[in-house]
This record gives C-alpha cells, structure tokens and sequence, in this order.
C-alpha cells in the first residue's frame, strides 16, 4: 500500500514537472493579435515598410538612442528560441534573456498590470508572425554601467500594478485596464521628471516634450484637453483619425491608429475595447495643461 501510494505521488510530481505552464498551455493567437492591435501593432518593433516584428526602430532620448529588438520567432535573430516565460518576463517585468533588465524605453512597468491570459495570447500571436532573419541593432550612446542603471531605475520607479488571471470585461475598469497596461496610452500622453519617470499628478495631460521630442497633447476631461468631445469623438478617432473637428490626426497617432509597417492599429480594435477606453477617458481627473504644438 505505501508503495502505491509513493509510486502515485511520484508519478504525480513527474507530471507537474513536465507539463506545460497551465499559464501559456493554450494562448489564442487571433485574440492576441487584437491585443497586438490595441497596442498599436507594437510599432517600434516593425520597420516603417515592414514585416511586422523585425525590429529596428529608433527611439531617441536624453540617456541614449535605442533600437527595438526583432520579436519574430526566428530562431537566432528573434524570439524563437525563448519560452513563453522568457516572453512574458521581458513583456512585464523588463528582464530579457542573457541581457537583464531592460532600458525602461521599453514600457515594461506599463504591460506590468496585463492579465495572464492575456500575455499569453499576445505570445501565441508573435508565434505565429513569419520569422525574420534581422539582427538587431545596438543602442547608441547608452549611460555608464548601464545595466545596472536600469536595474536601479526599476527598483525606483517600476510598477506595483497587480496582475490578475484575466483582464476586466467591460466598461469603465477595462478602459482603465487597456489604456494603463495594453494600449499603454500614458507612455506618451503622461509627461516625465528628468529621470524618465512618468509623473503621476499630470497623467495623460500631455507633453511638449513627447517621444522623439514632439508635442503629445492632453487627453483629459479639461477644457485644455478634450472636455468638449464626447465618448463617439474619442470612439471616432481611434478608428478613422479624425478630430471633432474634421482634423486629420499626424505622425506618431497616425501611426497608433493605421498600425505600423503593416501591422495593425487601433483601427483594427473592436469597437466595445475602443468605447471602454473612451468611456475611461471621460472619467479620469480633468487637467489644466495646454500643450502647444513645436
């Protein structure tokens, strides 16, 4: 009897240890590629003329300039030899394979907050990209001991944000949950100290000193921002880049909305995601910050 019972437990444990992490088991590529959407195709991670993932573009700022790593499965230039974990960990918490942690120009304590399920998925997507053989590029003009820097600025201003099993549903608190850790709208629209650190008292109410060192304006509830739109102008927006005003949006918005390098944008969003994030929008403190174009 003990035998058996011994013999049961071992095989019990051999089966822990050699199944695949309940975790990503079982990603769905097509809803990862609405996520993949929803963070605006990723876009520093595909060349202007494309294909989608191989890397390449060029962020620059005041601690160096920085090239976005091929995330193709390919084997030897991409993710294609990495596990799902590997992923998942450069994703949200910033620590890459064989590097460390990352330069927080990757926005990783932003993804921090995505829901299990949902890494998962937008890992089964990049799975199924075809594979580009494209090295990557190395930064330029990084801090001394960089590394550690990053290390150190991740210990000061990484993020606390909880992850659960699956993201929010709908309304208001999966707005929130799509524009703070999918769509990761503050990454430009939130102004930073002299550290790279997003300031928490102007959130989303804008940047004279936005990426690339282009204006980003306020999307809050203020009259300085977008107090006068309503929940169909910002719904209107995300899908065809057009202001209340019969504006056409520009530059890197465009990008966000059309997708990069033939990958997909917000465009591409289902329109219940798109009304949750605005909805969200309406909802959040009113700022008074005019942000006036360079």
């Amino acid at each position: 009897m003990l035998a058996h019972v011994l013999g049961s437990s071992f095989a019990l444990l051999m089966a822990l240890l050699v199944s695949p992490s309940p975790l990503f088991a079982a990603g769905d590529a097509a809803h990862g590629k609405i996520l993949f959407a929803l963070a605006a195709g990723c876009g520093c991670h595909t060349p202007e003329s494309g294909p989608i993932g191989a890397g390449g573009g060029e962020v620059k700022t005041p601690f160096g300039t920085f090239y976005a790593p091929n995330i193709t499965p390919h084997a030897q230039t991409g993710v294609g030899s990495w596990s799902d974990e590997e992923i998942a960990s450069a994703v949200r918490d910033g620590e890459t394979r064989a590097h460390g942690i990352e330069a927080p120009v990757m926005p990783y304590y932003r993804y921090a907050g995505m829901s299990d399920v949902d890494v998962a998925d937008l890992i089964a997507y990049l799975r199924s990209l075809s594979p580009v053989d494209k090295a990557n590029q190395a930064h330029r003009d990084e801090l001394p001991l960089a590394r550690l820097a990053y290390r150190g600025w991740r210990l000061l201003f990484g993020s606390s944000a909880r992850r659960g099993r699956e993201g929010p549903k709908g309304g208001v608190e999966r707005g929130r949950y799509l524009v703070d850790h999918v769509a990761i709208c503050g990454d430009c629209h939130t102004p930073r100290s002299r550290f790279g650190e997003p300031l928490a008292s102007m959130y989303l109410a804008g940047t004279r000193q936005g990426p690339n060192g282009k204006s980003v304006p306020n999307i809050t509830p203020h009259a300085s921002g977008i107090g006068d739109w309503d929940e169909a102008d910002i719904v209107n927006l995300l899908q065809k880049g057009r202001t209340p005003d019969f504006d056409n949006v520009q530059g890197l918005m465009a990008d966000v909305v059309d997708g990069h390098g033939g990958g997909p944008g917000y465009k591409d969003a289902p329109e219940a995601d798109l009304r949750a994030v605005a909805a969200y929008l309406k909802s959040i403190q009113p700022i008074d910050n005019t942000v006036t174009a360079k």
